[in-house]
């Protein structure tokens, strides 16, 4: 499963095991890089009392032609005047809104922590958790003690044999070493959860900080900021220097026969059903059949593998390099994971790698910011409830669900009216399209953490109980139905999503606010923001991968040869259009990677377009002149506005290797030129530079 533009390559392994190629959604990055703990002096973005960051034109620069340069033209002023804080490694309105959010958090965890809860209760939970975080001291004089006994157990393996139920325990605790496993929806049996196992156990973002010359120097700072975590750890320097190197090594060979993000796009190449006996036998050095059993799954009889190169290669390295050699590598592993939630000359370390060299931030957030993103990430629908109570009213709830209605007519005339389409497809995509759900704003019941010990004196325990606690409920599952009501986003999260194996689409309250649900805007402002984001997630069930998915959300070939050919075709100019964006000298947005976000973004706008025009036949006293703008072009330009964003060099780079989402500034204006619509609403004609010709503009949805 996959979030709508902004998440980040925190240290600490992602909370929800979910299978991550069948997750769409709006956002991949609202700046989760450290979750480091310190006290800092210096202003911070979160410490400002955040304004409500609604669509206006005062962010434009009326200067500039529209057709020279929209997305100037919309924000222009706006990215001169908000140049990226300190603590960020990217600043736009998605991460204005959060901030937003986090300000409000802010007041939740501060009264939960002095306030008298009932034992057990989500107040309970949140306010010791957060107590705990930041109890300062305490972290201080434990340094590194909490992870002694690991350190004890990965010291005392005897033999090759005794490493897997030891990653058995890592990896339910957090530490995601040598591979990654899941439990999400059998894809081609969407109604069953199955048991994962993928490619993985890299310490740098991508296969690519490890293979490509453009990220030599992020591999030399890799080295020294292994060096230094090891030496934090009790080793000499020349220990330490040779340790961060096996470490490399190690990991280099595991990039080497790890699939590209690209080639990980796709479902049916990456689902490979095996039986427990063919597993084991085709990698037996890596003694899956334990690994399976301390994980509790000794009855399953099989599960699905995504990359069999890659476990072909790991079991190989297994036998290749000696025992010592993986204890280093799973020490390493461990150090990096906890570092985040240690002392300050750890958590500082992790930081300055992870968040300053490789995202280029220069000071971390505030510390009770940090320790927000922890309990998020761990008992997140506790805090969300929390958040909801105070924040989320049912008016909003209901405006959104009619918003919803109005998007999923359009396209449901789409669907009946495509002319390139035939009549048998046709009839497969409406068919699922019947069965297409919504959820919005939070679950109608939340998760229950009751069973969870949180103890105000305990940071890593309380983190350490927690993630065995979402490992055990995930692993249960195997075997059994899909909870359907499950939501894999928290409340407050400022985010969107389409779940392909359910066949829905799912907002969090967080997002809807301003910029993107705004009761005090007019609807072209509403529709050219959260319409969007709507068609947007409604449009990825149609995207390149997620049409390969029916309505009951199994991989399924359900288009003609006719078709599918059809719609490649129209795809491919997707491609080329975004692979000519250059994002800094040389380097261009991979249109390939990006296809499936840049396919939902058109087709989001075109079906906003015309939810709005509908909305406006309908009722035609809403069709008003605004601050000198049209109705069509309020809604352009909310559209460009909400992709606002400025971003460091290094943090961009990053973006461009992991993340299937475009950059902001051609969000704000790749959609744009595939559209009559838009250079019908400025007066744009052929000779301008803003001008798309026909023959290349793309028209799918």
């Amino acid at each position: 499963m996959r979030p709508l533009q902004f998440s980040s390559d925190s240290n600490k392994t992602e909370h929800y095991k979910f299978n991550m190629i069948k997750f769409y959604s709006l956002m991949q990055c609202v700046a989760m890089a450290a979750v480091a703990l310190t006290v800092n002096t210096v202003v911070k973005a979160a410490d400002l009392k955040p304004k409500v960051p609604r669509f206006s034109p005062g962010y434009m620069d009326r200067s500039v032609d529209p057709g020279t340069n929209f997305y100037q033209y919309a924000c222009g002023t706006w990215l001169k005047e908000n140049p990226v804080p300190a603590d960020k490694s990217r600043w736009g309105g998605f991460i204005e809104l959060q901030e937003r959010n986090w300000a409000l958090l802010h007041e939740i965890l501060d009264s939960t922590a002095k306030a008298s809860n009932q034992n057990n209760s989500p107040a309970q939970k949140v306010g010791d958790f957060y107590k705990s975080a930041m109890d300062t001291n305490q972290l201080e004089e434990l340094g590194f003690r909490p992870l002694e006994p690991d350190l004890k157990k990965i010291a005392e393996l005897k033999s090759k044999a005794e490493l897997s139920p030891l990653l058995a325990d890592f990896h339910q605790r957090g530490v995601e070493a040598f591979f990654g496993d899941s439990v999400s929806p059998d894809a081609k049996q969407s109604s069953i959860y199955a048991f994962h196992l993928h490619q993985g156990g890299l310490g740098l973002p991508d296969r690519d900080y490890y293979l490509s010359e453009g990220f030599a120097k992020q591999r030399e700072a890799y080295v020294e900021h292994m060096t230094k975590m090891f030496g934090l750890v009790g080793e000499k320097p020349e220990e330490a220097k040779g340790h961060a190197k096996t470490v490399l090594e190690l990991e280099t060979a595991m990039a080497k026969a790890s699939k590209s993000r690209v080639d990980l796009r796709d479902p049916i190449a990456n689902y490979h059903k095996v039986t427990v006996s063919d597993l084991a036998k085709d990698y037996p050095d890596m003694e899956f059949k334990t690994f399976l059993k301390d994980s509790g799954q000794e009855k399953m009889t099989d599960l699905i593998v995504g990359q069999p190169e890659f476990f072909a290669a790991l079991d190989k390295l297994v036998t290749e390099r000696s025992l010592d050699e993986w204890k280093v590598y799973l020490r390493w592993h461990l150090i990096r994971t906890a570092a985040p939630l240690l002392h300050h000359a750890a958590e500082d370390e992790s930081f300055a790698f992870y968040g300053t060299v490789l995202r280029g931030q220069p000071t971390q957030e505030p510390r009770w910011q940090r320790a927000g993103r922890v309990i998020d990430g761990e008992i997140g629908e506790a805090l969300g409830q929390l958040f909801v109570e105070k924040h989320f009213p049912s008016t909003a709830r209901a405006r959104m669900a009619e918003l919803v209605e109005n998007l999923k007519e359009v396209f449901r005339d789409d669907l009946k009216t495509v002319d390139w389409m035939t009549e048998a497809t046709r009839a497969k995509a409406l068919a699922k399209f019947d069965l297409f759900t919504q959820k919005i704003g939070h679950p109608d019941k939340f998760r229950d953490y009751s069973s969870v010990e949180i103890r105000p004196d305990d940071f890593y325990g309380n983190v350490q109980r927690a993630t065995i606690f979402e490992s055990k409920r995930q692993l249960v599952r195997v075997g059994k139905p899909v909870d359907k009501t499950e939501w894999h986003m928290t409340p407050p999260t400022v985010n969107a999503y389409f779940n392909p194996s359910q066949n829905e689409i799912v907002f969090p309250a967080g997002i809807l606010q301003p910029p993107f649900f705004d009761v005090e805007m007019d609807d072209a402002v509403n529709y050219g923001a959260i319409g969007v984001v709507i068609g947007h997630e409604i449009t990825h069930g149609y995207d390149d991968q997620g049409r390969k998915y029916d309505g009951q959300g199994n991989l399924n070939d359900w288009w003609t040869e006719a078709d599918a050919k059809a719609f490649e075709a129209r795809a491919q100019k997707v491609v080329d259009q975004y692979n000519a964006y250059e994002v800094l000298p040389g380097l261009h947005v991979n249109g390939r990677l990006t296809l499936g976000e840049n396919i939902a973004d058109l087709g989001g706008t075109r079906i906003a377009y015309k939810a709005l025009q509908k909305a406006l036949a309908k009722d035609p006293s809403k069709r008003k002149t605004i601050d000198g703008f049209t109705p069509e072009q309020r809604f352009f330009l909310s559209l460009s506005q909400i992709w606002r964003i400025n971003c460091r060099e290094a943090e961009m780079r990053r973006l461009i290797t992991v993340d299937p989402h475009s950059p902001g500034q051609f969000r704000g204006i790749g959609p744009h030129v595939n559209v009559q619509e838009f250079y019908d609403a400025f007066g744009i004609k052929e000779d301008a530079p803003m001008w798309r010709p026909l023959a290349l503009r793309a028209v799918i949805w």
